[in-house]
């Protein structure tokens, strides 16, 4: 048995201010006799990058799939941009995850279409006001702020790993999240490419004031990306602190992933 988690608050900005826009409050979930999260609770501020660490099969991604309504939860509650994800409808939660965005550990881009394809296709599909007139605007941006301007007409087969991984996270900026959420970033990647992505997730950070949730293991992208760092451990945040808080810390079921 675990001991007691080490959990903390995370101390207050220098303005005092701390806006929730994500909160996971006791949520537990479980598929048959495996209770993948526990009493698991967590909150993401504006602005912040925080890093959920795990091993693999500890429940991270579940916990992303709860997070935007796919998964339903057991027990507790999850609020994302003031609104209880259980409680919306079909509609309303579209509505939500258009302030969401998710980059999937496998990027999930449509091979049948070319990059600039696969960047209107979000925002063909959502309820943003915009003309179409702005769609080469919008689709240029994007891919300018992950450095491949120049990959418009291509199609995914004639990307890099990491060429795919941007352009995955350029189909993701293009909606301008409030959020987002992402799934074993540089998983995959080479050492040099899976640190160009880590610097991109703190450029997009800076850029647009976004908040991030980044799910990994890799303990280069933890310490990174992250501003803040939640342990999960048998289902529940047994901890959480900086990556420099954590690494220093003496408990065993910390020390072991810094090892």
């Amino acid at each position: 048995m675990l001991p007691e988690p080490l959990t903390q608050p995370a101390p207050p900005s220098a303005s005092g201010a701390r806006e929730a826009v994500l909160t996971v409050a006791h949520v537990s979930k479980s598929f048959g006799e495996n209770h993948v999260l526990q009493d698991f609770s967590l909150t993401l501020h504006k602005s912040e990058n925080v890093v959920v660490l795990g091993k693999s099969g500890s429940g991270k991604s579940v916990l992303i799939k709860c997070i935007i309504g796919l998964l339903p939860v057991d027990a507790g509650t999850i609020t994302v941009l003031g609104q209880e994800v259980a409680l919306l409808d079909h509609a309303a939660l579209d509505q939500l995850r258009a302030k969401v965005g998710f980059l999937f550990q496998s990027n999930a881009l449509y091979d049948s279409m070319s990059v600039r394809e696969n960047l209107l296709f979000p925002l063909r599909r959502h309820w943003l006001a915009h003309r179409r007139g702005e769609e080469n605007e919008l689709v240029h941006q994007a891919l300018d702020d992950v450095g491949l301007a120049q990959t418009a007409n291509m199609m995914p087969a004639e990307l890099s790993g990491g060429m795919r991984k941007r352009i995955a996270l350029a189909r993701t900026l293009i909606l301008r999240p409030e959020i987002i959420l992402y799934d074993e970033p540089t998983t995959g990647l080479d050492p040099v490419t899976a640190r160009e992505i880590d610097e991109l997730i703190r450029e997009v950070q800076q850029k647009y004031n976004t908040s991030a949730l980044i799910i990994s293991h890799d303990m280069n992208c933890v310490r990174l990306t992250a501003d803040r760092v939640a342990l999960l451990e048998q289902g529940r945040c047994y901890a959480e602190g900086t990556f420099a808080e954590l690494q220093q810390r003496s408990d065993p079921v910390v020390h072991k992933f810094f090892e």
